[in-house]
């Protein structure tokens, strides 16, 4: 068959419309794109630490207690030399006038080359804190303050009978730690749990929690001197004095139930969550314990993590249209997830979002090479994450292009002001359909974790989109003070393409509700697509449409029938449910991650009804080796559930 020119051409255009119009939305990859450093054969590179040097070096303190120098890290042929070892657990590194300065467990340690041949020869202690020998008493940092000193914090230890409750074994567990050079400590702040995550933003110290008990979901913090973080096992150390902050145990526990219940045997049980119970709030407590300090911004856990640690500024110039915001990883989920704050009424609030997913292994550690990109120091032996690699040093590279996203979520008096990237789609963006929004908050009790509370749906009753298409201002009712925003833009298009939001879910905290002028009803667009026609010919259509025969009843089924009813669902037909439930952020359908996969919970046999129980209040002492617990959730139906439950037992 013979074409004319013309007709090819044609053919040709036609062609590029229509793979135009059914291009998929772009992915993250398609913007930030993980690439691995190469590592020399040898180092097993459980990044505790890392560090970039003036000089453009990266500096990499590891789990097992080594200290590497990667000269030209950005290269494709990096060059690797290892600066000093023996160390132990090195989960921090910073740099200072010519020397590298580590966290042991144990102690401050300052690493000087003298000789200038790319080796440290003097290994010297700065300050040394006291161990009571628990596998969890880690230590963290330093991180470098705005007057030179350092920051360093330090995990709690777990009980011996009580194996769930965090205890301060030894002075300054669950403390962050002021330091001199000079080897002069100060306890800085209290009620850190498991402070993995912490930072310096400019020369403000943040830090990030880890979920557990008393930490409802992990978030980011500001810490200043004599702030109490929360977890109550520091308090037993606040008599010193040197202590700045002065709230007692005693005083604690008297407002607080800390839950220490034995059973007919003498022995302590472990606190469960209670479904239905009369709960008590961080911000109901700060009226109780006013050195309690809230989080600027939570990171609900099991979305945007459940290990969350260090976060970092986005420099000037780097990342496109996200300069100036936070990154934060999270260990667990192998993730990156965006922070947006703001600052309303004096109190730092603002909105989360994903950011980027899919790294190798248990993202711990943050750094900014010279050239705008982001190394991202990894690992996960003894604690699990999503990636199934025990370690691994990655890079971000941004690709200059802009991606469709929420640029940024502020609060406004009567609502919200998202800001986007790209400008959106007007019709999309003008209906109501396409936004909506629930609160929710989490418990402050002794059990690990908690279940999201007080859930409720918001109504979006208008919203307004400015004239370039880069701003929608939305009417939510009924906003609740201190608790989480949930903002779903399923909905909105941009105006290029038509492309979904890649991520179009931000987790909005709302410290505080700025005055200022309401939005009228006037000046709103109020359609809604998805509202059902009330009308009397939608009425009267409604009453005269065909009504199927009644099926006669039947005492027994078809054989056909019943194998139907019986099967069990897909994974596609519960994929919706572990998602929203956050399953599938420890666990795997056959691979171990933070939690154990759902062949091997298939092996227990385990009762639709037992797992439905297990959801609600779960027993990690049935699953030993994992490090994380589960935490409890009670807002899972018991539909849902049996439906899960019904997926998980067909495997095989």
């Amino acid at each position: 068959m013979r074409y004319t020119f013309k007709t090819l051409t044609i053919l040709a255009l036609s062609l590029s419309f229509s793979t135009l119009f059914a291009q998929e939305t772009p992915k993250e990859e398609d913007f930030f794109r993980i690439n691995k450093v190469k590592v020399p054969e040898g180092p097993i590179l459980e990044v505790g630490g890392l560090v970039t040097l003036p000089n453009g070096d990266l500096g990499i303190s590891t789990r097992r207690g080594e200290v590497y120098i990667v000269q030209n890290p950005t290269s494709s042929k990096p060059y690797w030399k290892r600066f000093a070892y023996g160390l132990h657990e090195i989960l921090g590194i910073a740099y200072k006038d010519g020397a590298l300065y580590v966290a042991q467990r144990g102690e401050l340690t300052k690493l000087i080359d003298k000789d200038m041949d790319g080796k440290a020869d003097v290994y010297e202690t700065i300050y040394a804190w006291p161990l009571s020998g628990h596998y969890h008493e880690y230590s963290f940092g330093p991180k470098i303050a705005a007057d030179g000193t350092f920051l360093v914090t330090a995990n709690v230890a777990f009980g011996d009978e009580e194996w769930w409750r965090a205890e301060s074994r030894v002075p300054m567990r669950g403390w962050a730690m002021n330091i001199t050079e000079d080897g002069k400590m100060t306890p800085y702040a209290a009620g850190l749990r498991s402070p993995a995550g912490i930072g310096m933003l400019d020369n403000q110290f943040y830090y990030t929690e880890n979920q557990g008990d008393w930490v409802g979901s992990g978030g980011l913090w500001k810490v200043n001197k004599g702030d109490f973080m929360g977890h109550p096992a520091s308090l037993r150390w606040t008599s010193r004095s040197d202590s700045p902050v002065k709230l007692q145990s005693d005083f604690f526990y008297s407002k607080m139930d800390e839950r220490r219940i034995k059973n007919e045997q003498g022995r302590y049980i472990k606190p469960e969550n209670r479904v239905n119970e009369t709960f008590k709030t961080l911000f109901e407590m700060k009226k109780t314990f006013p050195e309690l300090r809230l989080p600027a911004v939570w990171l609900p856990y099991g979305i945007l993590g459940i290990s969350s640690a260090e976060p970092v500024k986005i420099p000037a110039n780097s990342f496109g249209p996200f300069a100036g915001q936070i990154l934060v990883g999270d260990q667990g989920m192998s993730i990156i997830s965006r922070i947006f704050m703001e600052t309303v009424k004096g109190e730092e609030q603002g909105a989360s979002f994903l950011f980027r997913k899919g790294f190798r292994s248990g993202v711990l550690r943050l750094a900014w090479g010279t050239d705008g990109s982001l190394f991202v120091g990894e690992t996960n032996r003894g604690w699990g994450s999503a990636g199934d690699a025990n370690e691994g040093l990655e890079r971000l590279v941004y690709n200059n292009k802009v991606p469709f996203e929420m640029k940024a979520v502020r609060a406004m008096p009567d609502g919200f002001e998202i800001e986007f990237t790209k400008p959106v789609d007007r019709k999309s963006a003008e209906d109501l359909a396409s936004y909506s929004a629930e609160s929710f908050i989490y418990k402050y009790h002794p059990v690990y974790g908690s279940p999201p509370v007080n859930t409720e749906k918001l109504k979006i009753s208008g919203v307004k989109v400015s004239e370039d298409g880069l701003k929608a201002r939305i009417i939510v009712q009924n906003l609740r003070q201190y608790y989480i925003h949930t903002l779903t833009l399923d909905g909105l298009r941009s105006q290029d393409g038509f492309y979904s939001l890649i991520h179009p879910v931000a987790f909005y905290t709302l410290n505080q509700i700025p005055d200022g002028d309401k939005l009228s009803m006037k000046e709103v667009s109020t359609k809604n697509s998805e509202t059902v026609p009330t009308t009397s010919a939608a009425a009267k259509k409604a009453s005269t449409a065909k009504v199927p025969a009644k099926v006669p009843e039947s005492k027994s089924l078809p054989t056909k029938a019943v194998s139907v009813a019986a099967k069990a669902p897909t994974f596609k037909e519960v994929e919706g449910l572990l998602t929203k439930n956050t399953c599938l952020a420890c666990h795997n359908a056959t691979k171990r991650q933070i939690g154990p996969a759902f062949v091997e919970i298939a092996k227990r046999k385990y009762s639709g009804d037992k797992i439905f129980q297990l959801i609600h209040n779960p027993q990690p002492q049935n699953w030993p080796g994992y490090a994380t617990e589960m935490p409890p959730m009670p807002q899972v139906t018991k539909a849902e559930a049996l439906k899960i439950a019904a997926w998980i037992n067909s495997l095989k």
